[in-house]
């Protein structure tokens, strides 16, 4: 190699703290390269530009060994894996999204129950509307991938009183809140649920997880909250849900992405949809800078980076 390059999005004059043994490129998704690629030993994913932007580099980059994206989701990466040089780590944001992402899933719930949707309504047409509506305090919370965001959710649901709050992810385990359920649990926890949230990744077994099967299981007049990924949801059993009036949402994700016009879910009954918002807050920026710093240290230490979630070969 020339030399050992580390490609950032965020340009590095911004950065400060980086450590001296690289030399550091930005690039955010440009058409034009800025250097060698083959001279990349640490890639950071560009934020929000897509799949086909965020794996571009990666088949001219033979000698990258960390690739670390800069979302807490790295299915816009996961298909470049096997193509990757053997060894090299692709590390997640787990960390930077959980407070802002905690703060939109708790928004969506409160805001869908409490009725927010009709009263911007009622407010654009001047209308004055009481009526009476259910809350957050006294009802049962099923939170469906407890990792750091779905904690950081529970960390924000105690404050509302809730009655119960239940967990699942795919391992079993014990936190200091309480146990933690497996996926097999599901059929037993969802009938209880007044409230459900979608926090997990999307892999093979989590795609159209929350299906008919699921959604038939969850009580009459309850809400699903997604701030997942959209596929985590079966769009059309869902919709037939939302239609009949059983079941009530609140989407910061869609299946497909973005949701095109006049697709039925803008106008479904029920349904409350925000454009993937729960990532990019002001808090986005200074966390990223705070973890690709973290990680760029222990890699010119030669320590191993955290949040590796998969590793070439």
């Amino acid at each position: 190699m020339a030399s050992a390059d580390v490609w950032l999005p965020i340009p590095p004059a911004e950065m400060g703290g980086l450590p001296e043994s690289f030399r550091y490129v930005h690039w955010d998704g440009e058409e034009e390269f800025p250097a060698d690629p083959a001279d990349c030993v640490f890639y950071a994913v560009p934020y929000l530009k897509g799949q086909a932007v965020a794996v571009r580099p990666l088949a001219h980059m033979p000698n990258v060994r960390v690739v670390q994206t800069l979302t807490a989701g790295i299915d816009h990466v996961e298909s470049a894996v096997p193509q990757l040089p053997r060894g090299t780590l692709l590390c997640n944001a787990r960390g930077v999204h959980d407070a802002s992402t905690a703060e939109l899933a708790l928004t969506l719930a409160l805001a869908s129950l409490r009725g927010i949707p009709s009263f911007v309504r009622a407010q654009d047409a001047g209308r004055w509307t009481p009526g009476f509506w259910p809350s957050l305090a006294d009802r049962t919370a099923l939170i469906v991938g407890y990792g750091s965001i779905g904690a950081a959710i529970e960390d924000r649901l105690a404050p509302f009183e809730p009655e119960a709050v239940h967990r699942v992810a795919r391992s079993a385990r014990t936190v200091p809140r309480g146990p933690v359920h497996t996926l097999a649990d599901l059929p037993r926890l969802l009938p209880g649920a007044d409230v459900v949230f979608l926090v997990t990744p999307l892999t093979e077994a989590t795609r159209h997880l929350a299906d008919a099967d699921f959604l038939s299981r969850m009580k009459d007049g309850a809400l699903l909250v997604n701030v997942a990924r959209g596929a985590v949801v079966d769009t059309e059993a869902l919709l037939a849900e939302l239609e009949s009036g059983r079941l009530r949402a609140a989407l910061d994700v869609t299946d497909p992405e973005p949701l095109p016009a006049g697709h039925p879910l803008w106008k479904a009954p029920g349904t409350l949809i925000s454009p993937h918002a729960g990532g990019p807050t002001s808090a986005f920026l200074p966390r990223a800078k705070r973890l690709l710093r973290a990680q760029l240290r222990r890699f010119a230490d030669g320590e191993e980076p955290e949040n590796v979630v998969a590793s070439a070969g």
